[in-house]
């Protein structure tokens, strides 16, 4: 299989032997952009194509599916962004992938986002959105693109996988440590086969349904969502839901922008994470009110010439009833430095850690597995159209025998 880790970087450098593939691509944006008549509207279609590969150790790691050691992850992404006079602006996503997250799956076509902003003052300061779309919480959100973040996979808090379920509740605190694979237990599968039982702290960008309202005064600017489902929610549980409505999810960020360096914010959310089908399983007495996250989180960002830092550090509380609060916080580092006009390179340290529950003989226990990853990547750019990454991701996690995993992936973007 190691020919198909060159597959991207072969197809790169197929698509840029000559200037004429930067005109084609240049050419066929104008033809995918059309206004009207009178000018009052107009629309435009644009899309990426990422072929991406990924070598890991099994279980593979984070969000990405797969029962082998190898991963070729084909996906065409598209976008479609309308203007409606001053006031009026509609985009929606489509893809066609193995799934929302890397798998060794059958292709599939869905919409991950649709929606419509409407600006309620005239100068755009004050808008209403709804449908669905990216949470407002955090800054890493915002270039989640494959485009625009310099890495093939997302931070610790967006992907790594804890020991939380959303289809049913832990009774006990040994129940936790065992879905978490802290502690072993006899009926529970290996860390592979559950994988798709257990919740991150937020499922990457959290393309939930629901209604916002962004605005901005001077360098402050606030975004206040509510959505049918909790920022940990598996992408199946952001589809339209009656029964998800009864237990809303609030979130919220407060940005601060003194220049155009630097830029911060702090993010808060608290919602229901079961899915409302567990209720039938839960203790006499018990709702789906009694089990929320809770999450709190802070982000700053400064960029200078060739250099770029990003920082992020997230505090999330899932809420369990009869076990307690299982508390548990990740953040980030980041820093990309541009050395050429297509050269870029870009580093990133994370760190996750676990509180502290009392297990069935009185003794307090972290509740998973605390762990570093440092993140290396560079990229180059062959023209405004096309991309190529390579990373390198290097996690240690805590356990009884201390565990090293090597992870290689690479990502080739065509942007059209």
């Amino acid at each position: 299989m190691r020919w198909v880790f060159g597959v991207p970087l072969l197809l790169a450098l197929l698509a840029v032997s000559s200037r004429a593939a930067d005109d084609f691509f240049d050419r066929l944006g104008e033809s995918l952009t059309l206004v009207s008549p009178g000018g009052a509207g107009a629309a435009r279609l644009s899309g990426t194509l990422d072929l991406e590969h990924y070598v890991f150790p099994h279980p593979a790691p984070g969000l990405v599916f797969a029962s082998g050691n190898t991963l070729f992850n084909p996906r065409l992404s598209l976008y479609v962004d309308a203007q409606w006079g001053e006031r009026t602006y509609v985009f929606a996503q489509g893809r066609v992938d193995r799934g929302f997250d890397p798998a060794a799956g059958n292709p599939q076509a869905r919409i991950d986002e649709y929606a419509v902003r409407f600006a309620v003052l005239k100068n755009g300061r004050l808008g209403l959105q709804a449908g669905r779309f990216a949470t407002v919480v955090g800054r890493w959100v915002r270039r989640h693109g494959s485009w625009e973040q310099p890495f093939v996979t997302a931070p610790l808090a967006y992907e790594n996988l804890t020991g939380v379920w959303d289809s049913a509740a832990p009774r006990t605190t040994e129940v936790l440590l065992a879905w978490a694979h802290v502690r072993p237990f006899p009926s529970v599968p290996d860390e592979f086969t559950d994988k798709h039982l257990r919740l991150p702290m937020i499922w990457g960008p959290s393309y939930a349904h629901g209604v916002a309202a962004i605005g901005d005064w001077g360098p402050f600017d606030l975004a206040v969502e509510v959505k049918n489902a909790a920022l940990s929610s598996r992408p199946e549980a952001w589809d339209l839901d009656r029964a998800r409505w009864r237990h809303p999810t609030l979130s919220a960020r407060l940005g601060y922008r003194p220049n155009v360096m630097w830029e911060g914010g702090l993010s808060a959310s608290t919602g229901a994470f079961l899915d409302p089908l567990a209720a039938r399983f839960l203790p006499p007495g018990r709702s789906l009110s009694d089990y929320r996250q809770t999450l709190l989180a802070a982000d700053l960002s400064f960029a200078s010439r060739r250099w770029e830092v990003w920082t992020e550090w997230v505090a999330t509380r899932f809420q369990l009833a009869g076990v307690g609060n299982a508390d548990t916080a990740a953040g980030f580092v980041e820093v990309k430095r541009k050395l050429a006009p297509q050269w870029s390179v870009a580093a990133r340290l994370n760190r996750q850690i676990f509180g502290r529950l009392t297990d069935a003989r009185g003794q307090q226990v972290k509740w998973g597995r605390e762990l570093w990853r440092l993140d290396f990547a560079p990229t180059y750019r062959f023209s405004a159209h096309l991309q190529l990454k390579v990373q390198y991701s290097v996690e240690r996690r805590d356990t009884t025998a201390t565990r090293t995993v090597h992870t290689l992936s690479s990502q080739a973007t065509l942007r059209f």
